[in-house]
């Protein structure tokens, strides 16, 4: 896959997150290249999917 950005001027006022994934990225700003890999050091019959947990929510 091939990604082509154009830079512009960002302002990031606010960021909210609701939930997460096992894999996850979040990044505000320049990244000159960003590598993903994985590996699993279990058997795959150990290997639990269940559902997200959401974050808790602030007052």
């Amino acid at each position: 896959m091939e990604l082509n950005v154009i830079n512009r001027e960002l302002h990031v006022e606010n960021i909210e997150i609701i939930g997460i994934a096992s894999s996850s990225l979040f990044i505000i700003g320049d990244a000159e290249s960003i590598q993903q890999a994985s590996t699993f050091d279990t058997p795959a019959e150990s290997l639990i999917i269940g559902p997200f947990v959401p974050f808790t929510p602030r007052g």
